[in-house]
């Protein structure tokens, strides 16, 4: 529109004269093979001089079978959009440096051993590896006169390494830590993550942390002298809290860091006032609350002292804060009932959060300027996740990298959707229909579970939704208590108890579409991933309603998930050890102890390296079923772990629930 504004009156009427010129491309529905045409659009960072945005792009090659990420570069004007990076090999996390001459990234580029940090200069010409440490960057920051940079260096002991580069058979593994296994890093022996200097010009690297704790999210000081990073340093083992702090520590080698913060829960993502004076970071939930994790905004003086909390009357997460060039205010993302929004919150006690932008969308990943204007990402049920300038209110495209796909596609049609559970709290939803949709008759719904709990379905841009509604189907998305955006008691209120509260709400959404006469009750399908595939098992033994059901990295016998997962530390502080309080872990196990209620059709599907949920869990309701002659089907993705990532592995996901939904449903 701002383009045609900009065009004279005769310019403008010949193009609305012309219209055989420029037809617009035929739209079409979604297709499961869409996904290779998807352009994963992230990480905007404004440059130091507000002309320019670094962004992230990531597409799926399908000819080589894996996916590939680049570095690009738009104008804030919107006029220019370069690709700065174009190897085999992927490009993330670029960070300008504070003069502005160079860009950073992190690659594996040419044989490089792990993630390791290349320079580009902005004048022109090749990147350049500027780091080979072992263990490979997963995170950096430049110091503020752009001659050194702290980086996040992850690992075993040197001689493991060096013995397993010796060798061809691998080092035996050797576990004696209390948490001893991540998904996708594997077990985790003696690696920790630690801080360490490196000098740009001589390319020297210094320890700035040690010891077996996991140290992150580094930042320094405005003046260079001292760097913010957030640590669990508190309990005598770490791995048996969940309790990270912010501390400081000078930018020197020796040096001891400081504790700045007190708060008994987790701290992080610690961001300095542009005086120096003030740490802000985020203040979490409780210690107990690990799984339903609620974050607040909360200022530290840097010097030490008292912690305040600017948004205790809030009662909804905040996420990426940023200082305002003036230090009056810090930007923050806020999650609000299946949307996200940019808010302004004075550093000053007393003032009162102001929204920056508004509407059923998701806006994030701010990038804020000198000019006070920032570069987000923004997203919308019918639009994918692009960089867009924010400016006093505005919201005004830069990129452009999905316009072609959507230019041809017939999205659904996306609704907010309100409904009381059995006990009359209110549950909020969204649901898709299909663009076709025609009132007055009744569609095969299926009820898509997301997984977390501590998560929300919101208006951004969902391929599966997109895709099932393309194929005929109502999709229901509900954000079932345990979701986030409702405020902590709404989140904490399946604490111990999981598989209850969930189902009868997920149930409640499916009865609200039935009495409004848009769901067919005899064609009702059911599925989700992660905890959305262990809400699958829930709903499926507590009625035989559905009809096909397709549960992912899901679990039931939650008894046999101690040591199996990662997550050890919360089944010890919500249910206790099971040969200590064996009574919880029996009732949240009730699917696979019930499995002869089951009368769905489910199809299990599952990566075979996943940590987060292992396949046990999939195998064992599989079997159940498969014992009980009920039908069911096991499908294994190869290396794969808790997430998939080959995209031909993702295309043949979302056939394969096509497919099973197909067979049971459109009949």
């Amino acid at each position: 529109m701002q383009m045609l504004l900009r065009l004279g009156a005769a310019a403008l009427a010949a193009c609305v004269a012309a219209p055989l010129l420029a037809q617009a491309p035929a739209r079409r529905a979604l297709e499961a093979t869409d996904l290779y045409r998807v352009r994963d659009v992230r990480d905007p960072q404004r440059s130091p001089d507000g002309q320019w945005v670094a962004y992230t792009v990531t597409t799926a090659d399908s000819a080589t079978d894996k996916n590939n990420t680049d570095v690009w570069m738009v104008s804030w004007d919107g006029t220019q959009n370069l690709r700065l990076t174009s190897t085999p090999e992927s490009e993330n996390r670029p960070r300008w440096s504070p003069d502005g001459r160079h860009l950073a990234f992190v690659s594996a580029r040419q044989g490089a051993s792990g993630g390791q940090l290349w320079l580009l200069d902005r004048r022109g010409g090749e990147a350049v590896k500027l780091t080979d440490v072992k263990g490979g960057v997963s995170d950096y920051a430049w110091s503020p006169d752009a001659k050194r940079l702290v980086l996040v260096v992850a690992g075993d002991s040197a001689e493991a390494a060096a013995d397993t580069a010796k060798n061809k058979t691998p080092r035996p593994i050797v576990v004696d830590r209390y948490h001893f296994k991540q998904d996708g890093d594997g077990y985790l022996g003696a690696r920790h993550r630690r801080l360490y200097l490196f000098d740009v010009a001589t390319k020297q690297v210094d320890t700035l942390t040690s010891g077996r704790f996991d140290d992150e999210s580094p930042v320094w000081s405005p003046d260079g002298t001292q760097i913010a990073f957030v640590s669990e340093r508190a309990a005598a083992d770490p791995d048996r809290a969940n309790n990270t702090d912010v501390f400081v520590v000078e930018a020197r080698r020796g040096a001891k860091p400081r504790q700045l913060t007190t708060h008994p829960g987790p701290d992080g993502s610690p961001a300095w006032s542009p005086d120096g004076r003030w740490v802000a970071y985020l203040q979490g939930s409780r210690p107990e609350h690990m799984a339903y994790n609620q974050n607040r905004l909360a200022v530290v003086p840097a010097a030490g002292g008292a912690a305040r909390v600017l948004t205790e009357a809030l009662d909804r997460p905040v996420a990426s804060p940023a200082w305002q060039a003036d230090g009056s205010a810090v930007v923050v993302s806020v999650t609000d009932d299946r949307a996200r929004y940019l808010a302004r919150v004075p550093a000053a006690a007393g003032g009162a959060l102001q929204p920056l932008t508004q509407g059923r969308r998701v806006v994030s990943a701010p990038s804020l300027g000198r000019d006070g204007h920032a570069a987000v990402l923004a997203a919308s049920a019918a639009e994918l996740p692009e960089v867009f300038a924010l400016e006093d209110g505005r919201l005004r495209p830069l990129s452009r990298q999905n316009d072609s796909l959507l230019a041809v596609l017939r999205p659904g049609i996306t609704e907010d959707v309100e409904f009381a559970s059995a006990d009359g709290t209110r549950v909020h939803a969204l649901l898709v229909k299909p663009a076709g949709f025609q009132a007055g008759r009744k569609y095969p719904l299926l009820l898509r579970v997301h997984g977390g709990p501590n998560a929300q379905d919101q208006h951004e841009f969902n391929f599966e939704r997109e895709l099932f509604a393309a194929h005929g189907y109502l999709v229901l998305a509900v954000n079932y208590r345990g979701s986030t955006g409702r405020g902590e008691a709404y989140q904490t209120a399946i604490y111990g108890d999981w598989g209850n509260k969930e189902v009868a709400d997920l149930l409640a959404g499916v009865d609200h579409l039935v009495r409004l006469g848009l769901a067919d009750s005899t064609r009702l399908g059911i599925g989700g991933w992660s905890y959305g595939g262990i809400l699958t098992n829930y709903t499926i033994a507590s009625t035989p309603r559905f009809k096909a059901a397709v549960s992912g990295a899901g679990s039931s016998l939650q008894l046999s998930m101690y040591g199996s997962d990662q997550y050890t530390l919360q089944y010890d502080t919500e249910l206790g050890p099971p040969w200590k309080n064996p009574e919880p872990w029996i009732r949240v196990s009730y699917p696979f102890f019930h499995a002869d209620r089951i009368r769905t059709p489910t199809l299990f599907m599952v990566g075979e390296r996943d940590f987060n949920v292992p396949a046990a869990g999939s195998e064992q309701m599989y079997q159940a079923l498969r014992s009980l002659e009920v039908p069911t089907q096991l499908v294994i993705y190869p290396s794969q772990y808790h997430g998939l990532t080959i995209p031909s592995y993702r295309v043949d996901r979302l056939r394969r629930h096509l497919e099973w939904y197909a067979r049971y449903l459109t009949r």
